[in-house]
């Protein structure tokens, strides 16, 4: 088992599972990542009408399945019924090879047991109290604070999170960047290590018209102890590029190309 999340420093982080082969955010797509050997799943979490934690990405069901409806609407029981595989095409619409094969939605505690030795990046979709204890009881009752980190776009989820349960590591919101980006550019940013908590970048290379990925970015906030992933990046340049620039991770929806170019520059990854 991991020492901490990162030790061994996770190179590759498979975004929603092995996503270009498998339905996202289901375990068909997770135990590909795992049998892979990515270091890091990242999914997202929901709270099911009756308080479970349950895995999904969207606020509703349309997009990925034969059903409708807000997640938050439906119970665990309910949401099972479903068909998670119904809309997953790799040929643009004209297979559907998941269709009818009993994909469904799954829970976060199945995730978890489903892949015992995997580290998750969990996005806290529902903002409020509510998913926040529970997210916090999963975790401690299937020991897994070692092999997760919290992540959210809501700021007030993680401030709840770190208050509430220290031990468990959370990236930093988009609020919290835009900061960071800012004393930065101006050079306010304290020169010293920053102390308080580990600081966990998880940020797209550029947001509209600001670059966040260059060298300076990267050089700078290592000098200071902090951790940079990328989002979601697919292409086999990007990704050279970035592992050149000297990014700890990149989130990528294909896994087995990431892999791919890491071997080809000599890059170890270890699990």
């Amino acid at each position: 088992m991991f020492r901490s999340f990162f030790d061994p420093m996770p190179r590759i982080v498979a975004h929603r599972g092995d996503s270009a082969r498998f339905p996202e955010n289901t375990l068909e797509a997770f135990f590909s990542a795992y049998e892979m050997g990515v270091d890091v799943i990242e999914t997202d979490v929901h709270l099911s009408k009756d308080g479970v934690l349950v895995i999904w990405h969207d606020a509703t069901l349309d997009r990925n399945t034969d059903g409708t409806g807000r997640i938050e609407d439906h119970t665990l029981e309910e949401l099972k019924q479903f068909d998670a595989g119904y809309t997953f095409s790799p040929d643009k619409g004209q297979t559907y090879p998941f269709r009818g094969k009993g994909i469904h939605l799954c829970t976060l505690e199945e995730a978890l047991k489903a892949c015992p030795a995997q580290r998750f990046n969990i996005d806290l979709k529902t903002k409020g109290e509510a998913i926040v204890d529970v997210f916090i009881k999963v975790i401690r009752d299937n020991h897994a604070t070692k092999r997760v980190i919290g992540a959210s776009f809501h700021l007030s989820n993680l401030k709840s999170l770190r208050k509430k349960a220290p031990e468990i590591l959370t990236s930093i919101t988009t609020e919290e960047v835009r900061v960071f980006l800012l004393l930065q550019k101006i050079g306010l940013l304290p020169a010293f290590p920053f102390k308080k908590r580990l600081i966990i970048f998880q940020v797209p290379v550029g947001q509209g018209f600001i670059k966040v990925i260059t060298p300076r970015f990267v050089k700078t906030m290592h000098k200071r102890g902090a951790i940079i992933q990328v989002w979601t990046i697919n292409e086999e340049k990007e990704m050279r590029w970035l592992f050149e620039l000297g990014v700890d991770a990149v989130m990528t929806d294909k896994p087995a190309l990431a892999f791919q170019v890491a071997q080809d520059m000599g890059i170890q990854i270890k699990n």
